[in-house]
């Protein structure tokens, strides 16, 4: 039976990861990537709520995403929607239903998650949106780490005529 790995994407850090080399990712052919590349069964993606965004749900959710949600606040003008927790919560909630854990972010507050799923041999990958732009705290674990910047070709969205 082949593996069922579950992907765990931090989706401001992504996003933001990807526009900083100026291309659009494709989430569709990106979740077909994840299935194709690492086995994903699974893919949760944390996502900042804000009710206007309804279509984008909508399409995320075809897509094979399983969405988990956090309240939005507005500070100093910029909608914030941080779902650190929640990604590390859900990534043990799930603990014992997946092989390994594909960890999309560059985020360093993940760290201890990463740790823990290396001490544990349940890390398959971290995926860094940008290898140029990733915590410092990520540098023991160069073995693990894998950059979307050779990605564009694949998984850019393409422009509609």
């Amino acid at each position: 039976m082949p593996n069922s790995n579950y992907a765990f994407i931090d989706s401001t850090n992504l996003h933001i990861g990807i526009k900083s080399q100026e291309w659009t990712l494709d989430y569709t052919r990106f979740r077909q990537y994840l299935t194709d590349k690492y086995h994903v069964t699974k893919a949760f993606m944390f996502i900042g709520y804000i009710q206007t965004n309804q279509h984008l749900y909508k399409s995320l959710q075809e897509d094979g995403y399983i969405l988990i949600f956090k309240p939005t606040l507005k500070i100093k003008g910029r909608i914030k929607g941080n779902t650190d927790a929640e990604l590390v919560l859900q990534a043990m909630i799930e603990y014992p239903k997946y092989d390994k854990a594909v960890i999309v972010s560059g985020d360093g507050d993940f760290c201890c998650l990463v740790k823990y799923l290396i001490s544990k041999d349940k890390l398959l990958k971290l995926v860094v949106p940008d290898a140029h732009s990733y915590s410092s705290l990520f540098r023991d674990f160069n073995d693990y780490i894998a950059s979307m910047n050779n990605l564009k070709g694949k998984l850019e969205k393409k422009r509609e005529a």
